[in-house]
């Protein structure tokens, strides 16, 4: 079944691909209208979106998908419910794909639900404590991002229609519109994991490796960038670029100097993928929403990549994914090293790879745009974080001795785990350029000075050295960093979001909302609603009954009541 369901994929990819080239090479897109169901004066309407941006992301999403899902063929051999697995995969497709071709913010809430629904079924997959409670945060979290767009969807029903493309500089113009931009921003914001909601995307960790090799670095994530990029219009040159602009810059510094501190593979990536989204929102405050786009496509590519390879070690070193019990991997495996040394280069934005083009171009633009001294330096840090952390992976899991003992069978011999790594490992060296060639087809012009131009490669250069000086020198003075504890404690646990998501905003919403529940839906609105409107109708309408039979008995005690009111009145 999954080898059935790759072919069907990459098929689809390949049609996506050529179709958006045709997009490109003759400048047009296509909005395609669908009335279902038209009833008096109300019409249902189906609405699709195929331009290049649309064909383009579809084509990466299948492709992906297609690697993943035959890669899933021999890390999950095993499984009892492999059929599962992979129709819950697919409806993640079905449902991504939903939302891409989507002009129209009802159709873009399906498959923002039904992303939201199947990485919550793929979080817990494995059925234990730990799963149950990351798919919870990770289905909270999201919840936010799905009221924020019902709330815009009813906020934009005032330009009579919810074909948002068409509204976008309307909504620009338009002051009393800044709430509808908000919310937009707000469901972004959720779905990519930025600051105050980045504590799931490292939780949510606990799904399958292919399920992170595809949800987590290169389809779900990345829906609130995508729709950013489509909205970017009606946010330009507005207060709430300067806000991603700033949480943006706050998570890619924040996720970079927690994964200097993480020890669990998966997490290290999945932090890794937290600073590049972190990334793409910065570049859309700067209003480059095609900058944000190619950067989302190349780092689609070496992520999953990347994931692959870690799924792969995992699955050879006795399933741990502790790093110091690594080591050595490239005696052992020298296959999965050299797919997984491409990816880090790749995302460290070693020239002429993927990353490069993409990120130099970025930090350039930044460098040259005016921005604040802060925000300058969060570039520069980052960059340099992403370089540091790639190289303590690489120190602790590829060079060096092997510190799994004796018995072990790690190895490449798996080529249904190593052959989907082929196309994205090509994808890895080639796409930045060939994506260069097709988003960016006019040069950009960048004035900088000599330090300015090389200070991304100086400062890749000086973290590499610097981090391998530093986790060589903590083996010299291995408890040095009970000096620094707290410090420690607090850059490793992503500034304490975690708990603060959990144990204490989260545990304190739920129990609010469970009194409010308690006190209105089955407290006063149910007493004087639903269930007590009913039994007053039935007794007045009992009332009115009796008052029509002529009864006599009941006109003689009005007429008495009315006497007696009119004497002691007067």
């Amino acid at each position: 079944m999954y080898l059935t369901s790759m072919v069907f994929l990459l098929l689809g990819s390949s049609t996506s691909l050529l179709m958006a080239l045709f997009s490109l090479y003759k400048s047009v897109g296509y909005f395609i209208e669908w009335e279902i169901i038209s009833t008096n004066s109300n019409s249902v309407v189906m609405t699709l979106i195929l331009d290049w941006m649309s064909l383009l992301f579809l084509g990466f999403v299948m492709l992906i998908s297609s690697m993943v899902i035959y890669y899933s063929g021999g890390y999950m051999e095993g499984d009892s419910n492999m059929n599962r697995f992979v129709y819950l995969v697919l409806m993640f497709v079905v449902s991504m794909v939903a939302l891409i071709i989507s002009p129209n913010l009802i159709s873009i809430l399906l498959g923002w639900d039904g992303l939201g629904l199947v990485s919550y079924c793929l979080v817990i997959y494995y059925q234990n404590e730990k799963s149950g409670a990351a798919g919870m945060l990770t289905a909270l979290s999201n919840r936010v991002g799905d009221v924020a767009i019902l709330l815009a969807i009813s906020l934009l029903s005032v330009y009579g229609g919810w074909n948002f493309v068409f509204y976008l500089n309307s909504i620009c113009n338009d002051i009393s519109m800044g709430l509808l931009s908000f919310l937009v921003v707000l469901a972004a914001m959720t779905k990519s994991a930025q600051i105050p909601f980045s504590a799931w995307l490292p939780a949510a960790m606990a799904a399958p490796t292919p399920v992170s090799a595809l949800v987590h670095s290169s389809t779900l994530v990345t829906a609130g960038v995508y729709l950013l990029v489509r909205f970017e219009p009606a946010m330009h040159g507005s207060k709430l670029s300067q806000l991603l602009l700033l949480l943006g810059g706050t998570t890619m510094f924040m996720a970079g100097l927690g994964a200097n501190f993480e020890y669990d593979l998966k997490k290290i990536i999945a932090l890794s993928t937290l600073s590049q989204l972190g990334v793409m929102m910065s570049v859309l405050g700067f209003g480059l929403a095609d900058l944000a786009f190619f950067h989302l496509l190349s780092h689609a590519l070496f992520k999953a990549l990347l994931f692959m390879c870690a799924g792969v070690i995992i699955h050879s070193a006795k399933d741990y994914q502790d790093i110091r019990m690594m080591g050595g991997l490239s005696k052992l495996m020298p296959l999965t090293t050299f797919y997984m040394n491409l990816a880090n280069l790749a995302l460290c934005g070693m020239p002429f790879m993927a990353g490069f083009y993409s990120k130099d171009l970025i930090l350039e633009m930044a460098f040259m745009g005016s921005i604040n001294y802060i925000s300058f330096f969060m570039y520069v840090f980052a960059t340099g974080l992403t370089v540091c952390y790639t190289a303590r992976l690489v120190y602790y899991s590829i060079t060096g001795g092997f510190n799994m003992g004796s018995l072990h069978s790690v190895n490449d011999e798996s080529s249904l785990l190593t052959n989907p790594m082929l196309l994205l490992a090509l994808g890895a060296v080639a796409a930045g350029a060939m994506l260069s060639w097709l988003i960016v087809p006019y040069p950009y012009v960048i004035c900088l000075s000599g330090f300015y131009k090389m200070v991304g490669v100086i400062c890749m250069c000086f973290s590499c050295l610097g981090g391998l000086c530093y986790y060589l020198g903590s083996f010299l003075f291995i408890l040095n960093s009970l000096n620094y504890y707290k410090a420690v404690v607090f850059s490793g646990s992503m500034w304490f979001l975690p708990f603060l998501s959990t144990q204490n905003l989260m545990f304190q919403f739920l129990l609010n909302g469970l009194y409010l529940h308690k006190m209105g839906d089955q407290g006063w609105f149910e007493n004087k609603g639903g269930h007590n409107l009913h039994s007053s109708l039935m007794k007045s309408s009992v009332l009115l009954e009796k008052m029509q039979d002529n009864s006599i008995k009941l006109y003689m005690m009005t007429f008495l009541f009315w006497a007696v009111v009119s004497i002691i009145i007067m």
